[in-house]
């Protein structure tokens, strides 16, 4: 079950996290039940709000302010500053201040270089960064390394036992 505001309170500033399945979607809590976050020009994709997986594929994005609720929707979400450790965040005021001077304007929206979790972190911490691209690349460089890893071992198993074949071809 989703957290309510009762369960979880966001101050002021706060990253929330909402659970989309195969991603996650970020917001930044400005208070009074308000977030800003980037999603789609409906123009650019239509039927793709920010809940939809649609929405990764947009070029483009829209700042909005809405509701948490109709942002978060059924989905599980939480709060979730966990860059703190790493970055100081900025001022309560100044995030809120720089959120709102960005509400409706459209910015380039790009999955690795550009997404909305690398937008609230700017806001947040002054740093655009973005774990999921980070864990996503990172599982790519394993799988990569996990196939040449494979195609090394075929390579070897190939070269110590398919010439035993030759020599028996040659010997008959």
């Amino acid at each position: 079950m989703a957290p309510t505001l009762y369960d979880e309170k966001p101050e002021i500033g706060d990253l929330i996290e909402i659970f989309r399945g195969s991603y996650q979607h970020w917001a930044v809590y400005i208070g009074d039940g308000f977030v800003v976050h980037m999603a789609p020009p409906l123009a650019e994709v239509p039927d793709a709000g920010s809940s939809s997986m649609m929405s990764v594929l947009a070029e483009k994005a829209l700042v909005k302010k809405e509701e948490l609720w109709d942002v978060v929707g059924t989905d599980q979400w939480k709060i979730n500053n966990s860059l703190d450790k790493k970055y100081e965040p900025r001022p309560a005021r100044v995030i809120v201040r720089e959120a709102w001077a960005l509400v409706g304007r459209e910015l380039p929206y790009c999955l690795f270089r550009g997404n909305c979790e690398h937008f609230v972190n700017e806001l947040r911490y002054g740093k655009a960064e973005s774990r999921q691209v980070r864990k996503a690349g990172e599982a790519v460089m394993v799988a990569g390394v996990a196939a040449v890893v494979g195609l090394g071992a075929v390579a070897l198993v190939a070269a110590l036992f398919g010439g035993s074949r030759k020599e028996n071809k040659d010997t008959q």
